[in-house]
């Protein structure tokens, strides 16, 4: 009994706030399960909301009605905006869908802050709510009581809605079978408007009367969309009672959990996120690796006759040919490497790979690229090559994020993880008087490539959008960890006050600016090189066989399963080279730094490349540094604005990005966040609408 007292008190919180997040994860949900958009703005839908009504209450209860009539228009309307903004997006995915949503974020989270101020607003709420009551003899507050009752009955009247209406009827043909939906003489596009429109209410509600649980001000909108999407991943996207059932264990965690186990608390949610996803996609591992109509009968046999048959007519040459698919459109096919003494045959690919091309003229970009970096120095200011210096180590995240994106299939948020873990390492052994750089690199990427060997085969199962939520939750979990290991990383004050890096044995520590630039520039020459080597070599033929053609792969005989898990862990070695560059250039190492932002930054950089281009990475990377230090600079205080436009105007004018300028990734596959082989949607040449998020995900 005394147990119980000490922690009724928590219980209760836990309760409000997980029904908070029930009602915002309700709408998430919504369009999420049923509308196909993997809305990352859904947070400042929930801010929109909280802003207006916290700037319209006045302790009365027409302030409270008025603020929540006002805050609900204003983020259904924000809501439908979104619906117009995500249909140009409708086939190309939930990767361009998750960057141009979090674009807007930033961009609406600025002109709240420009609109309301930067600090966190008083909310009044009538005086018969500004009160306490007793429970079980303890004082709580009256308002967190009604709360819980109005979200109860919201879930009540959702579920009913959902499933004893016409309109929820609507709603879910929307999602299982749209055409037929448009055959019985509704409009899919209207319904698609309706949902995304109810889901921004949802948010702003939960808004209004959130505002005096979780007041409005800065990082509420990330801290409301991070809780709500482990709800809907805890919950699912079928059913709204089950969505309760995690909103109200994740509100429990974030209270209850912190009074009895404060130490694991912090990891416990993104942990229990992980673990569900790698479990569905472990249970959808068989179908995946044969297709949505099982396993072909004797495919090995039959693809053995297939390549004798083409071997005959083309005796000694390479197996190409064309081959219809269901439209009469024709794909080139073109083998992939035999691999030597493994007994693996050769397999046809449904795209194009690269038409081989002398070597200084592949090299004639990266050549180009090279000798304007090089010359930096000599027309930069100090404060500007540092920044040149600070694209360089983004610009290898960036690298990495295009390997495993635009080469293996497996878009991700999560490389902030490993190139945190080369960070922390190259500032840890800085501090031990490790100075020597080469060492610091090693070291850095050796630590981050092992970090990825025990994270790869969680990742590596899974397809599709799981893939993004799975990497956002090893990123999100690896940042619980920066914030709470203060022995090592400084907690949340970062690490600052460690010796120079010494460029070669025997040197003196590099403080100068053009110094640490010149050795950033060839230790990312050099590892640029390396993975362009690797990429155009046999193993990285095979590696984009297995993004464009996985079930036929694995039919052949091929391990896909080792291929992705290699280039997971190459690519964190990356990140971690990164990481480690991030620190040299800079000096200085915060938990910012390798936070979400720096993920979303990574994958846009990669996203404006053209996703399967090193260069255009590299660039990307540029672009960003650029757009968020030296432009922001000059406009102070907008700098998430600038970069959420730059979000915006990168998904709508360069779909294929700056190696689509040239008409080449056109013939580079499926685009990155479109279903992957083994999904419900068979791969094409041509990109095809992506399906409810309730389809894509395993």
């Amino acid at each position: 009994m005394d147990l119980l007292d000490a922690h009724l008190v928590p219980a209760v919180d836990g309760v409000a706030f997980g029904l908070l997040l029930f009602v915002v994860a309700a709408g998430l949900s919504l369009a999420f399960g049923t509308a196909g958009v993997l809305n990352l703005s859904h947070g400042m839908l929930y801010a929109i909301g909280a802003y207006t009504g916290a700037a319209l209450s006045d302790g009365t209860w027409g302030g409270l009605a008025l603020g929540l009539a006002a805050g609900t228009a204003a983020a259904c309307a924000a809501g439908a905006g979104l619906s117009a903004a995500t249909a140009p997006l409708a086939r190309r995915g939930h990767l361009a869908q998750a960057l141009l949503t979090f674009g807007l974020a930033l961009v609406g989270g600025d002109l709240l802050i420009q609109l309301f101020g930067a600090d966190e607003l008083p909310v009044r709420v009538p005086e018969a709510l500004d009160s306490s009551v007793r429970l079980l003899g303890h004082r709580y507050p009256a308002y967190r009581l009604c709360f819980i009752v109005m979200a109860v009955l919201l879930a009540a009247f959702g579920t009913w809605v959902l499933t004893r209406t016409r309109m929820g009827a609507a709603v879910r043909a929307a999602a299982d079978d749209p055409q037929m939906l448009a055959t019985t003489g509704h409009s899919p596009r209207a319904v698609h408007t309706g949902v995304l429109a109810a889901a921004g209410a949802l948010a702003g509600a939960a808004g209004v009367l959130g505002a005096p649980i979780i007041g409005p001000g800065p990082g509420t909108s990330e801290n409301v969309l991070m809780l709500s999407l482990v709800v809907v991943v805890l919950g699912g996207l079928r059913s709204l009672w089950a969505t309760l059932a995690a909103a109200v264990a994740v509100g429990e965690v974030q209270t209850l959990g912190v009074s009895l186990v404060p130490d694991l608390a912090p990891y416990l949610l993104f942990a229990a996120m992980a673990a569900v996803l790698v479990l569905r996609s472990r249970f959808a591992e068989p179908a995946a690796a044969h297709g949505p109509e099982g396993p072909p009968p004797d495919p090995v046999a039959r693809l053995r006759r297939h390549l004798a048959a083409r071997l005959r007519r083309r005796p000694g040459a390479a197996v190409a040919a064309t081959a219809g698919d269901s439209a009469g459109s024709s794909a080139l096919l073109r083998a992939s490497s035999r691999r030597e003494g493994a007994g693996y045959p050769s397999i046809s690919l449904p795209f194009s790979l690269p038409r081989p091309r002398g070597a200084a003229r592949r090299a004639a970009p990266l050549l180009v690229l090279l000798a304007v970096l090089a010359a930096l120095p000599w027309v930069l200011d100090a404060y500007t090559l540092s920044l040149a210096g600070s694209a360089l180590a983004l610009g290898l995240l960036a690298v990495s994020v295009t390997v495993l994106t635009g080469y293996a299939g497996l878009p991700t948020l999560g490389q902030t993880a490993p190139f945190a873990v080369g960070a922390y390492a190259t500032a840890n052994l800085a501090q031990a008087g490790w100075t020597m750089g080469p060492v610091q690199i090693a070291l850095s990427a050796l630590a981050a490539a092992l970090f990825s060997a025990l994270t790869g085969p969680a990742v590596i199962r899974a397809r599709g959008t799981t893939v993004l939520m799975i990497t956002l939750a090893v990123g999100e979990l690896t940042g619980a960890v920066v914030n709470r290991l203060k022995s090592v990383t400084g907690g949340a004050d970062g690490l600052v006050g460690f010796p120079a890096t010494q460029a070669l044995w025997g040197g003196e520590g590099m403080f100068e600016e053009s110094e640490l630039y010149t050795f950033a520039l060839v230790v990312a020459a050099v590892a640029v090189a390396v993975t362009l080597l690797v990429l155009r070599s046999p193993a990285g033929k095979l590696l984009t066989g297995t993004r464009g053609a996985e079930a036929r792969m694995r039919a052949s005989g091929h391990p896909v399963g080792r291929y992705l898990l290699v280039a997971h862990i190459c690519a964190g070695a990356l990140a971690g080279v990164g990481g480690s560059l991030m620190v040299t250039v800079q000096q200085y190492l915060s938990p910012a730094d390798v936070g979400f932002e720096i993920a979303a930054f990574a994958l846009l950089a990669a996203v404006i490349g053209g996703t399967t281009s090193v260069i255009g990475a590299l660039m990307g990377a540029g672009l960003i540094v650029v757009t968020r230090d030296w432009v922001a600079g000059s406009w102070p205080g907008h700098g998430p604005l600038l970069l959420g436009v730059l979000f915006v105007a990168a998904v709508y004018l360069l779909p294929r990005g700056l190696a689509g300028l040239r008409g080449g990734s056109a013939r580079s596959g499926p685009e990155p966040g479109l279903p992957r082989p083994g999904e419900q949607h068979p791969p094409a040449p041509d990109p095809t609408p992506a399906g409810p998020a309730g389809k894509v995900s395993p």
